[in-house]
């Protein structure tokens, strides 16, 4: 079993790390806009988002189950509300958003947010236990941010395209 620490207060153990990129990348995620849910896919533009709400660069995050770790209800409602506090202390422009996998098993509220700055996304996902974010600027594919090193060949000889490994 892989170990790879982030710099949160929690220890992010997973299997493969790939494996979880693949996962991610597959997911469906999901932005609601005065009432229009419109989809998300990483390694696809977001013409449609775009032109609905523009913005200098985009990022999805949620605060929910750290490390891909099944938490209780109240506890990722907890930690939403601190996200929540601090996306709203630096001014950020935030709509509501979820992540799911195809199968609609596994969902995951979370925010859009517009013009953040990339630090600031990875300083707040880092410190919310996450193990990746979505980011990118307008006419550009979504991109996938794992925020962990790729792990030595061969685990990581599967590719994943549109995801960027990034230690923070």
């Amino acid at each position: 079993m892989a170990t790879l620490t982030l710099r949160a207060m929690r220890e992010l153990r997973i299997v493969n790390a790939v494996e979880l990129a693949i996962a991610y990348a597959a997911a469906e995620y999901v932005v609601v806009l005065d009432g229009d849910a419109l989809p998300l896919r990483v390694g696809l533009p977001a013409s449609d988002l775009e032109a609905y709400w523009p913005a200098s660069r985009y990022a999805f995050i949620t605060a929910w189950n750290p490390a891909s770790q099944p938490r209780s209800e109240s506890a990722n409602q907890a930690a939403d509300a601190l996200l929540v506090n601090q996306l709203d202390a630096a001014g950020a422009v935030r709509h509501p958003a979820w992540a799911q996998d195809p199968t609609g098993h596994w969902r995951e509220p979370g925010w859009l947010l517009g013009g953040i700055d990339e630090a600031e996304l990875l300083r707040l996902a880092l410190e919310f236990g996450q193990a990746a974010v979505l980011a990118w600027q307008p006419g550009e594919p979504v991109r996938l941010r794992m925020l962990m090193p790729r792990p030595p060949a061969p685990a990581s000889a599967a590719p994943v395209d549109h995801t960027d490994w990034v230690t923070g």
